[in-house]
């Protein structure tokens, strides 16, 4: 898109329309600089309430209406993918058979920014009767909504961004802002790590990047390995015939203790190639990582240190090597 285009795009009162986008963002930053300096006066113990309840429940459901059931939708969907089961009910449907979704051990999250939503009814009545935790989230904890909550995450009032009060904007930031605290708070107290986030993200580029190194190494009879007493002739077949250009030199014990590489053998026969012992002329710091580190972490580390290959190692041992290749083919670049 050229700038000429969108200067033929502009209206003529440019000024009065970059100061109204300018109000919305200020606005809504309000509302969030109020809902952190709620934190402190009580709101950060119903944060820690709500995670130890979720914690003892064996999934969450979202629900709400409107805009709130659309900010519910993305709040289930982030404790989902990050280790907290979650799905979202639809508060109308709950009416018509989805309460069946709800099981005994289950925690409602219910949003509703007035906590008098009429179609919240069935579902908060339908808690009460059996038992079913309740969580509200809400700005009026006097609501109907509030009241009948087991506990209520009470949020701040905040001006609308709306000039007329009426579309949820500051309320609904609110909102998501909230069930993202929730929901990385749940993962931190879990010890959540990135390989987990992979298990539930395997597809496309994000599933890509969180592949470790372990999922693409080569191992077995495709590593080229050497012992450290081998003839350098020795190590240029093990490097020629497992074709990485490198050969991990280990000890006696197994243990890694150099790289044999094409530059070793250049610098090798530029001093007069003689078949002395594969340390004589290996490098004495190979790269290496662990099975668990994340493949992005790899071609990171190839790329400062200008290099293909890493081995992997376990124990001080290699047990498999990842080339730059591999890397690529996953999509990691």
């Amino acid at each position: 898109m050229t700038a000429d285009f969108i200067t033929s795009l502009v209206p003529d009162r440019t000024e009065d329309h970059v100061a109204s986008i300018a109000r919305t963002v200020r606005t809504e930053m309000q509302g969030l600089a109020a809902l952190e300096a709620a934190l402190p006066a009580g709101l950060s113990e119903s944060f820690l309430a709500a995670a130890e309840l979720i914690e003892r429940s064996g999934c969450v459901i979202v629900t709400g209406m409107g805009k709130s059931g659309l900010i519910g939708r993305k709040i289930a969907a982030t404790l989902a993918s990050t280790g907290t089961p979650s799905h979202f009910v639809h508060a109308a449907e709950a009416s018509h058979g989805d309460l069946g979704m709800i099981g005994p051990n289950d925690v409602v999250l219910a949003l509703s920014w007035s906590g008098e939503t009429p179609e919240l009814a069935d579902i908060v009545a339908y808690t009460r009767r059996f038992g079913i935790k309740l969580l509200a989230l809400t700005s009026r904890a006097d609501s109907a909504l509030g009241r009948a909550a087991d506990l209520c995450l009470v949020l701040p009032l905040a001006e609308e961004a709306c000039p007329n009060g009426l579309a949820p904007t500051t309320s609904t930031t609110m909102q998501l802002v909230a069930g993202d605290a929730l929901a990385v708070l749940l993962l931190e107290r879990r010890g959540f790590t990135a390989g987990d986030f992979q298990r539930y993200h395997p597809g496309g580029k994000l599933g890509a990047r969180l592949l470790t190194v372990g999922q693409l190494m080569h191992v077995g009879e495709a590593l080229p390995v050497v012992r450290h007493d081998a003839t350098l002739s020795e190590g240029i077949v093990e490097m020629t015939s497992k074709r990485f250009g490198i050969a991990a030199v280990v000890d006696g014990a197994g243990h890694l203790v150099g790289a044999l590489t094409d530059g070793d053998l250049r610098r090798a026969f530029r001093a007069g190639f003689a078949d002395v012992p594969v340390e004589q002329a290996m490098g004495r710091r190979p790269q290496i990582m662990a099975p668990g580190d994340l493949a992005a972490q790899a071609l990171a580390r190839m790329n400062e240190t200008r290099i293909t290959c890493i081995f992997v190692v376990e124990g001080e041992k290699p047990v498999g090597l990842v080339h730059i290749h591999d890397l690529l083919r996953a999509g990691v670049a």
